[in-house]
């Protein structure tokens, strides 16, 4: 076996540092009106921070091959979570869905770690058994996420139940399967979606204000217009950290899904190069790690990982920008949310583990 990938590791501490610093730049002004404490939010993701660096240190150590091992085990206690945040009582509704585990003034997203369930279990199940027509290697897996999330969208949660499908989809691709079966998932795919429109016509209205944010600017399309304001004028250099004006109760809870538009308001065109530089990296080192491994579940399971990240961190930076309609998904190592950042760790220490089995 050879070390850990240090170029992930430094990537992930430097831009999970940067996260924080801009989450307290973000929600100082917000943290003091609400809570009376500018640093409510720094100190919370601090903690989740701290914790997140001694699951990198943790996990990094475990075999990757103990996750095949309990893969079963793990995929069925999420199954359970995802379940149980649904009843009353046992789920804490916020921003109208019932996503959460409240412990205290900390939040559990069971969605998140169930990402992580289906990414293991599927890694397992591809590697074991080969694929041979659609209806016995195929067709077993896409029920359990069909199950997974359906769940989910009862919460409801669109943005992690996309990362989802997205990812086992690309999972089942590289494994073999043919093109003609995703053609007609595609098809399949199209009809479910405008079937989720129909029964919550609130999504109708963020694909309308998506499409056309200023025909309801105290609305609809309010989160959008805002994070263009942010972005638009922010030039090379943006107007200097914590000089951000969207973050004065123009942009609703700046540190959370929208918090790239503070970044690029902020420190301009150089602050979004230097995460993206970081981001591509880490990607890049994660895909690079799943490339040299012999092992097939180890590298389903590392590229599942690194496409997870790829494709959440893709589908926040679009709607930041407008390019697709509000999503609810987080910014990995940099928005403000617990569950996110540990799963996001956790992540990152089975890659480090997995690539210390490199060719």
């Amino acid at each position: 076996m050879k070390k850990i990938d240090k170029i992930i590791l430094i990537s992930v501490i430097i831009i999970s540092l940067f996260g924080l610093l801009m989450i307290y730049s973000s929600s100082s002004i917000w943290a003091e009106y609400k809570f009376n404490d500018p640093y409510k939010f720094l100190k919370t993701q601090a903690i989740f921070l701290i914790i997140g660096y001694f699951l990198i240190y943790i996990i990094s150590k475990i075999p990757y091959q103990t996750y095949l091992k309990y893969s079963n085990i793990i995929l069925f206690g999420c199954l359970i979570l995802l379940i149980l945040v649904l009843i009353p009582g046992i789920g804490t509704v916020r921003n109208g869905s019932r996503s959460w585990f409240g412990i205290g003034s900390f939040g559990i997203q069971p969605s998140e770690f169930a990402k992580l369930g289906i990414i293991i279990f599927t890694a397992k199940y591809l590697s074991t058994n080969k694929i041979k027509d659609i209806k016995t290697s195929v067709l077993p897996i896409l029920s359990i996420v069909i199950l997974i999330f359906g769940l989910i969208m009862l919460q409801p949660d669109f943005g992690t139940g996309m990362i989802i499908v997205v990812t086992i989809i690309v999972l089942l691709f590289i494994s073999g399967v043919k093109m003609n079966f995703f053609i007609k998932l595609g098809f399949i795919g199209l009809i479910g979606i405008i079937g989720l429109i129909i029964i919550a016509p609130y999504r109708l209205k963020r694909i309308v204000s998506f499409l056309n944010p200023w025909a309801d600017p105290l609305g609809s399309g309010f989160q959008i217009i805002q994070s263009l304001y942010a972005i638009g004028p922010s030039g090379l250099l943006g107007a200097g950290l914590g000089n951000s004006v969207q973050k004065h109760f123009y942009l609703p809870e700046p540190q959370t899904d929208f918090i790239f538009s503070i970044i690029s308001e902020e420190l301009g065109f150089m602050g979004v190069l230097i995460i993206s530089t970081l981001f591509i990296t880490i990607i890049y080192r994660g895909l690079r790690i799943s490339i040299k491994q012999e092992d097939n579940f180890a590298k389903y399971l590392s590229f599942g990982l690194t496409f997870s990240l790829a494709f959440q961190t893709i589908l926040n930076l679009m709607v930041v920008v407008g390019l697709i309609p509000v999503t609810g998904v987080t910014l990995p190592f940099l928005s403000y949310g617990g569950s996110s950042l540990l799963v996001s760790m956790t992540n990152i220490g089975i890659l480090l583990n997995i690539s210390k089995y490199n060719r």
